[in-house]
C-alpha cells in the first residue's frame, strides 16, 4: 500500500514516560515505565525510586563508634604505661644502655601507632569529587557517565563513591567503616589506617617479646620433684612431668608480685590482637595487591577478574615512585583473554 508524502503518524506520549535526568535536566522518552535509566546526553544514572532518609539509629551508631574510639584509646594508653611500669626497670637493672634502647623503641611506636590511629580515626576518609550538574547548557556531554544520584546526600555520586549510612556521607574509594576507629576507611585516610595496623602489629610483637624477657627475670623458681615411681614409663611418666611443671607454675603465680601478673596479662593480650589484626592486615594488602577495596571486591564477585594484580600495587598505594616499583615482579593471570 502507497503511502502519501502528506500524510504523518501522531502519536501521545503519557507523561509518565518523560522522565527529567537529574543530571542535565533534559527530558528522554521511555518506551515504558523504567525505574532506573541512562541519560544519552550526560551518561548520568537516574533511580525514579522515592527520596530515601537517614535511620533513625545513626545517632546510636556514631555514638557506639566514640565508644569503641574511647575504649580502643585507653587500651592503648594502658599498654603502654602498664608496659613501661613493668618492663623497663627490669631492663634498667640488666644494662643501662639496654634500657635506653629499648626506652626509645617503646617511644617511637607509641607515638607512631598513636598518631597513625588519630590520623585514620579523625582524618576525613574522602568526600566525592564537585561537579556540575542540573542544568543543560553547564553540563556537557559524557560529563556525568555512571555518576548516580545519593538521595541521602542529594548530590551527584561518582561511580567509585559508596554512601556509608554509617558516617552519614559518600566516601570515595570506600573500603568499609570501621567501628573501631569511629570512621570510614576510604580514598582519603586508606593509608593511614594501613600504617596504623603495621605499627600495632610490630608493637604487639614488641610488647610480647619484652614481657617474656622481663617474666623470665622476676618469675619465682619452680619447684619440680625430681623424682618419680620406678614403674612409671612412657607416656604415663610424660604426663605427670606435664602435670607438675603446670602445678608448679600455678604455685609460683599465686606468689608473684602484681608486675608479674601485668606481664602476663599484657603477653596473653597482645597475642590475641596481634592475631586479629595481622589477619585483617594480610586481607587488607591482599585486595591492594589485587587494586581493589574490599567493597569494589564484593561488587566483582562473579566476574571476569581482568583487574591486574602486581606489587606495583600496593607501592603506588603508599606512594613510592615508579623508578622503585619497576624493579618488582609483576603477577598476571595466565589465561588468555579475546577482545572484540
Amino acid at each position: 500500500m502507497a503511502v502519501s508524502p502528506n500524510e504523518h503518524y501522531v502519536t501521545t506520549i503519557d507523561k509518565d514516560n518523560e522522565p527529567t535526568c537529574w543530571g542535565c535536566g533534559l527530558q528522554l522518552v521511555l518506551p515504558s515505565y523504567t525505574p532506573t535509566f541512562k541519560c544519552g546526553w550526560c551518561g548520568a544514572i537516574t533511580s525514579l525510586n522515592l527520596q530515601k532518609h537517614e535511620s533513625k539509629w545513626f545517632k546510636w551508631r556514631r555514638l557506639r563508634d566514640r565508644c569503641f574510639v574511647c575504649v580502643l584509646f585507653g587500651f592503648m594508653g594502658f599498654v603502654i604505661c602498664g608496659g613501661v611500669w613493668a618492663v623497663h626497670p627490669v631492663v634498667f637493672s640488666i644494662s643501662y644502655f639496654c634500657g635506653i634502647f629499648h626506652l626509645v623503641i617503646t617511644i617511637c611506636l607509641s607515638v607512631s601507632t598513636l598518631s597513625m590511629f588519630c590520623l585514620a580515626a579523625f582524618h576525613c576518609p574522602g568526600a566525592s569529587p564537585l561537579v556540575l550538574w542540573g542544568s543543560y547548557p553547564l553540563v556537557g556531554k559524557g560529563e556525568l557517565e555512571n555518576y548516580t544520584f545519593c538521595h541521602y546526600c542529594s548530590k551527584p555520586k561518582s561511580p567509585r563513591t559508596h554512601h556509608c549510612r554509617s558516617c552519614g556521607m559518600c566516601v570515595l574509594d570506600m573500603d568499609h567503616h570501621c567501628p573501631f576507629i569511629g570512621n570510614c576507611v576510604g580514598a582519603a585516610n586508606h593509608r593511614y589506617f594501613i600504617l596504623f595496623l603495621i605499627s600495632a602489629v610490630v608493637s604487639t610483637i614488641y610488647v610480647a617479646i619484652m614481657s617474656v624477657t622481663a617474666g623470665l627475670h622476676i618469675w619465682s623458681p619452680l619447684s619440680i620433684r625430681s623424682h618419680a615411681p620406678a614403674n612409671v614409663v612412657g607416656t604415663d611418666l610424660a604426663m605427670r612431668l606435664v602435670k607438675e611443671i603446670i602445678f608448679a607454675l600455678l604455685n609460683s603465680a599465686l606468689l608473684m608480685s602484681s608486675r608479674g601478673l601485668l606481664l602476663v596479662y599484657l603477653f596473653v593480650s597482645s597475642i590475641s590482637v596481634n592475631l586479629g589484626l595481622s589477619v585483617l592486615l594480610w586481607q587488607q594488602l591482599f585486595y591492594i595487591y589485587e587494586g581493589k577495596t574490599y567493597l569494589s571486591h564484593l561488587n566483582s564477585q562473579g566476574g571476569d577478574g581482568a583487574d591486574q594484580k602486581d606489587c606495583q600495587n600496593i607501592l603506588r598505594f603508599f606512594g613510592c615512585p615508579y623508578s622503585v616499583s619497576r624493579y618488582l615482579p609483576v603477577v598476571r593471570d595466565s589465561e588468555k583473554r579475546h577482545t572484540k
